[in-house]
Order: C-alpha cells, then structure tokens, then sequence
C-alpha cells in the first residue's frame, strides 16, 4: 500500500542536538580538535572600541573562512549561504539553528580593514603551525619552495603598455591602484615598468607561465618542510620570477626568527637554480648583500661559459632546462643573469647541488 505524508501541526517544542547529526569522520571535527583561537580576541582587542554595540565574534568569522578554503567556496556570498544551510558548517562555526549568519560585506571589511592592519591572518597561520610543532610533525631538517600562480580578478581588455601607464593622483582611486602607488611612493629603487599594466589591478603581473594565453596573476610561495608536508611559511608576490625567487629568502629568514628552524637543505625546481639565486645560498662564494646560510640547497643546473660586459670571460653553473628546451633557450637565460649580449654555452653538466658561480 502506498504510504503518505500526513501533514500534521506543527509541534509547539523542538529537541534538537545539533552535534548528533554531524558524522564522526567528517572533516570539520578532524579540524575543530586542532583549531584553537583562543588568542584571537586579545590579539585584536585594540582595534576594537570598548564602547558601542557589539561586533560580530572575529572567531566565527575565521572558522567561516575555514570553511570556505576547505570546501573550495571562493564567493563570500555564497559561504554565507552555505553556512546558512548546511548543519554541519553551523556546528563549526559555533551557531546553532536559530542564529543569524553575518552578511558578507563583514568578511570585506575585517580582510581589509583589522585583520590586515594587525597582520591577524598570518598570526592565526603561525598558531596553527605551532601546534603542528608541538605534535612533532615538523622536522626543520628540509624545506621545500614553489609557486602557484593565482588568477587576478582582472580583464585582459583593461591593460596598457607599462611605459604608457598614468594614473590621476587627484581623483578618487580604488583601493589597489592606490596601494599600487603606495608602494612604487616607497620603494627605495625606482621599479622597471613591466610590459603590461592593468588598470584594474596595477601589482598584478601580466604572465603566461601556465601555458596558453596570458593573463594577470599572482604567485603564492609556499616554503614546506618535507617530513610530513606541512606549510611553514607563505608569501604572496606579484607573477614575476624575480620576486618568487626573493620571497625564497624572506620565508627562510622568518621561520628561522620566529620558531628557530633552520633547514640543512632547500629543495626548489628549476626556477630557484639561476646565477642570481645561486648566489644568495652558495656556501662557497657569498656577495656582500648575502650572509652564508650553512643551507645545501637542492637543484639540477648546466654550465655555461659567458662573456660579461666587461669583455672577460666568466664560466658558470645555472638552471638546467627542461628536456624539450634546446641549449640555445638555456643560453638565454645565461645571458639575463650576467646582463652579456653574447653568449656561448659550453658543457652540460648536471649537478645535485645549487649553481654557484665559479671564476
């Protein structure tokens, strides 16, 4: 016989436990164990007022975001909803049924506003880091480094030549051209302007380093200790080599200031193998811009013989291609990091240790 619903009153009174419907395995009680923000409110106490009403709790706000970066919800908006609807985010998020979720304008104005002013993402990232510290996950004997590249949300049609680019200081300027103009007011070398600059996004770098056309991007460098695969540091940079290869350094030297690990190896691919990188981490040979690191970096690299600009010649050991560039395209890449407009290559040899230059 055919069963039906029977639609009946409402009941008056509800009993509901919210943790009895969240499955035991569910990756969002793997993760409630571990996060602890219990620091978070004094961290932020002084950029709160203590008068007026209330703020939203900037806990619930974090464990939103935990929430979007692990289920891949990049939309705001739609984190919100989600949150919303889904039981087993509210139980994360501390909010029980009946409990309002925040807009989604608040994740914009505390990412903007006191989290960055106060550096409160990386504070809550170096917590975490230290509880995997504390759990023996991390070795500190070898770092891994890489890249990857992030979309800007930036058109390709709103892009000019860099030498073209002018913007009006008198005009009301959205919030990154003026951060853009912020930092080319502080840096303390004038910036050689890249070859496309877009309006919308003016730090963002014009790359096609994925393949296919170019648009632009970002990079995100992770610096990872190779035990168990855990980040240690992260930076973020504009799409361009030169500073991916610097941010190399910057994470080295913070992880070292902040939790005293010093790696006996650095372990990149072959974009961390050129003469200029070599240089910085080279035991042997160090530039008065560089301090010896006691670090055996890890990369493939070729030998090339060079004429510098000076007219001497001068061998060295750079980055070996990949097996579908020819020596020519290595050559090149040679002549970028001795500043020569003659090149000539001399030997392929493959090494296990980092480019160093040799006289």
């Amino acid at each position: 016989m055919m069963g039906r619903q029977e639609v009946a009153q409402a009941p008056l009174f509800y009993s509901f436990n919210l943790d009895a419907h969240i499955p035991a395995n569910h990756l969002l009680r793997g993760i409630d164990h571990f996060l602890d923000l219990s620091e978070l409110h004094q961290h932020l106490a002084p950029h709160y007022s203590n008068t007026g009403r209330p703020s939203i709790d900037p806990a619930l706000l974090f464990r939103m975001l935990v929430v979007g970066y692990c289920f891949g919800i990049r939309s705001e908006r739609q984190l919100c909803e989600e949150v919303h609807l889904n039981l087993a985010y509210r139980w994360f998020c501390r909010l029980g049924l009946e409990d309002k979720v925040p807009d989604h304008s608040t994740f914009s104005k505390n990412r903007h506003g006191r989290f960055r002013d106060n550096d409160t993402l990386r504070f809550v990232f170096e917590k975490v880091l230290a509880r995997c510290l504390a759990e023996g996950l991390v070795g500190g004997e070898g770092f891994a480094v890489d890249a990857s590249v992030v979309r800007a949300d930036a058109s390709r049609q709103r892009g000019v030549p860099g030498t073209d680019v002018a913007f009006d200081r008198t005009a009301s300027l959205a919030r990154p051209v003026r951060e853009y103009l912020e930092a080319l007011d502080a840096a303390e070398e004038p910036e050689t302007p890249p070859k496309n600059v877009s309006l919308t996004d003016p730090a963002a770098r014009w790359t096609a380093a994925p393949g296919g056309p170019a648009f632009y991007a970002y990079s995100t460098n992770y610096l990872i200790d190779v035990k168990a695969g855990v980040i240690v540091d992260v930076e973020a940079t504009p799409a361009y080599r030169n500073d991916e290869v610097n941010s190399t350094k910057t994470m080295v030297d913070r992880v070292e200031e902040r939790f005293n690990l010093k790696p006996q190896r650095l372990i990149g691919d072959t974009a961390y193998g050129t003469a200029r990188c070599s240089a910085g981490w080279s035991t042997r040979r160090v530039s008065h811009r560089t301090r010896r690191s006691g670090i055996r970096p890890s990369v493939t690299t070729v030998r090339f013989r060079a004429r510098t600009s000076s007219g001497a010649m001068k061998t060295t050991s750079i980055v070996a291609p990949a097996a579908s560039r020819s020596c020519h395209d290595a050559a090149t890449s040679l002549h970028c990091a001795l500043g020569s407009p003659r090149r000539t290559p001399l030997s392929i040899v493959p090494h296990s240790t980092i480019a160093k230059v040799v006289r």
